[in-house]
């Protein structure tokens, strides 16, 4: 067990590690064929996030593991609402920009609502499955948040931007090379790391991807969202953690239904509810709450009180 457990935390860092040098390979690139930051920033940069939940995804995908993938879309969404954006106001209260408000946080409220019509398919009498037809109609919403994030509400401020570095080409397809191969056996490493612990603790792949896995395939945001805060640049943290709930649903488990299509067990209704009431809360804490349009340093103890308890109550009755 002692190597299992070496290859499964070694799949981690590759994994992030390999995620980061294909961002920053690929950006530079992008920096060469002269495509803007601003569009570089919404894509390359904004899909390296998410970057770790879409390998092991893919992964468990290949390999059967469907338990595992859904758990992690559901716990890394439950995390980056309550955790990483917890912490980040712990840090610094962080105020909610007007493109949050009216295009991040609804998206992200209409994410899990729909993926709960997809996988229930009690109305039709169907198994509970989130089929490739279901996948594909995920992606298509992608389609329209990126539609909606491009070329309507999309980010005119350049100093929102990612400061992007640009390395020779030769560095850059490296990295690129690297990247992809951090990426490749990180995922297979915690992929069959996860298996193999969730049966030797006698626990679910459901529960192993809702906790353990969906923690460590967060890491990227909250590093990213500590930084930013503090750096007084909160409201990227927000901004970072609510884009990548949207990514997760929309993009990670629409790939991987196309895949292989994924078993749902209704019990998971209860994470589901989690992921839309914790966007619910974000949602209440701008609009209602002392500091209007601000998530306060207590707000954001209270999220963290609630991921606390969302973990107790996984590891013990999952």
């Amino acid at each position: 067990m002692f190597i299992t457990y070496l290859s499964f935390f070694s799949g981690f860092a590759l994994l992030i590690a390999g995620a980061q040098m294909l961002v920053n390979g690929a950006s530079s690139i992008g920096i060469k064929l002269k495509v803007s930051q601003m569009i570089m920033g919404l894509t390359i940069v904004a899909l390296g996030t998410s970057l770790p939940e879409l390998i092991v995804n893919i992964f468990a995908g290949i390999k059967g593991n469907t338990d595992l993938a859904i758990g992690n879309i559901l716990g890394s969404n439950i995390t980056n609402t309550l955790l990483v954006v917890g912490v980040a106001a712990i840090i610094i209260p962080i105020h909610f920009q007007k493109k949050t408000l009216k295009r991040d946080i609804p998206f992200s409220l209409f994410a899990p609502v729909l993926l709960f019509m997809l996988a229930n398919d009690f109305i039709f009498g169907r198994p509970n499955i989130i089929s490739r037809s279901d996948g594909i109609v995920l992606l298509i919403f992608l389609g329209f948040f990126l539609y909606f994030t491009f070329f309507k509400q999309g980010d005119q401020n350049p100093a929102e931007q990612e400061d992007l570095k640009q390395y020779s080409l030769w560095l850059s397809v490296l990295f690129i090379v690297l990247g992809g191969t951090g990426l490749y056996f990180g995922g297979e490493w915690i992929v069959d790391g996860a298996v193999k612990i969730a049966t030797s603790m006698g626990i679910s792949e459901t529960a192993m991807g809702l906790t353990l896995v969906a923690g460590a395939t967060s890491l990227p945001e909250l590093a990213t969202s500590v930084i930013a805060a503090r750096k007084n640049n909160a409201d990227m943290a927000l901004g970072n953690a609510v884009g990548s709930n949207i990514l997760n649903i929309f993009l990670v488990l629409g790939v991987t239904a196309l895949i292989k299509p994924i078993p749902y067990a209704p019990k998971l209704n209860i994470e589901l509810g989690l992921v839309l009431v914790s966007g619910l809360l974000l949602l209440a804490f701008a609009k209602l709450g002392k500091t209007k349009n601000t998530l306060n340093r207590a707000e954001g103890i209270l999220l963290v009180m609630i991921y606390v308890a969302f973990i107790y109550f996984t590891t013990v009755y999952q």
